[in-house]
């Protein structure tokens, strides 16, 4: 006989009380409930594919907007700004009518009550979903992160944008060309999609 295979994991920050029971029926009269841990791409498309559904979807996140993530390089160099690349999540889903959304921070999982902790309080769930993005990675030297920021929030972009632009103000007094050429040297760790864009936009 195979060995059961082992319950999910969610995301590593969530505590979870208690192993998973078996799926149970939602009591008679209410629809399902499908609860969506995070307002980002996976989330907004899971919910947009159960529009039309005999279901109550809600959306748990703890900002209101959606994020467009690949153009944070452009909030950082100054090309757009972040009102441009971020939209109201109920703004998305208006038109759907068995979507809810609701701001709150996750702060755990009640598998065996089939509840979500959040800082607003609980809530409810039959079928759960969990997309809560992914972040940036040190490789266990979190000691980088002040003098490497990552670029996954529109916090990110406005700081890094704020580096920048006072890195050109520096370079345009500096006394001399040693200390100009310090200022405008950047370094960006990465090269994919994200990095290549940022170090196009700051050349």
């Amino acid at each position: 006989m195979n060995a059961p295979t082992p319950a999910p994991s969610f995301a590593p920050d969530l505590p979870v009380a208690s192993p998973a029971p078996g799926p149970v029926a939602p009591e008679l009269g209410r629809r399902p409930r499908v609860v969506i841990l995070g307002g980002g791409f996976a989330g907004l498309t899971a919910a947009q594919h159960l529009a039309g559904a005999e279901l109550d979807v809600t959306i748990i996140d703890r900002h209101n907007y959606h994020l467009f993530q690949p153009l944070l390089y452009q909030v950082a160099t100054a090309g757009l700004s972040p009102a441009q690349i971020a939209a109201p999540i109920r703004s998305i889903l208006r038109s759907q009518e068995n979507a809810t959304v609701r701001l709150a921070r996750v702060t755990g999982i009640d598998r065996a009550n089939r509840q979500v902790e959040t800082d607003e309080g609980r809530i409810g769930y039959d079928w759960l979903v969990v997309a809560t993005g992914a972040r940036h990675a040190y490789f266990g030297h979190d000691e980088w992160e002040p003098y490497a920021p990552g670029l996954k929030r529109i916090d990110d972009a406005t700081a890094l944008r704020r580096q920048i632009l006072m890195a050109f103000e520096k370079a345009e007094n500096a006394a001399a060309d040693m200390l100009r050429q310090r200022q405008l040297t950047f370094v960006v760790v990465g090269g994919g999609p994200t990095g290549v864009e940022l170090a196009g936009a700051i050349a």
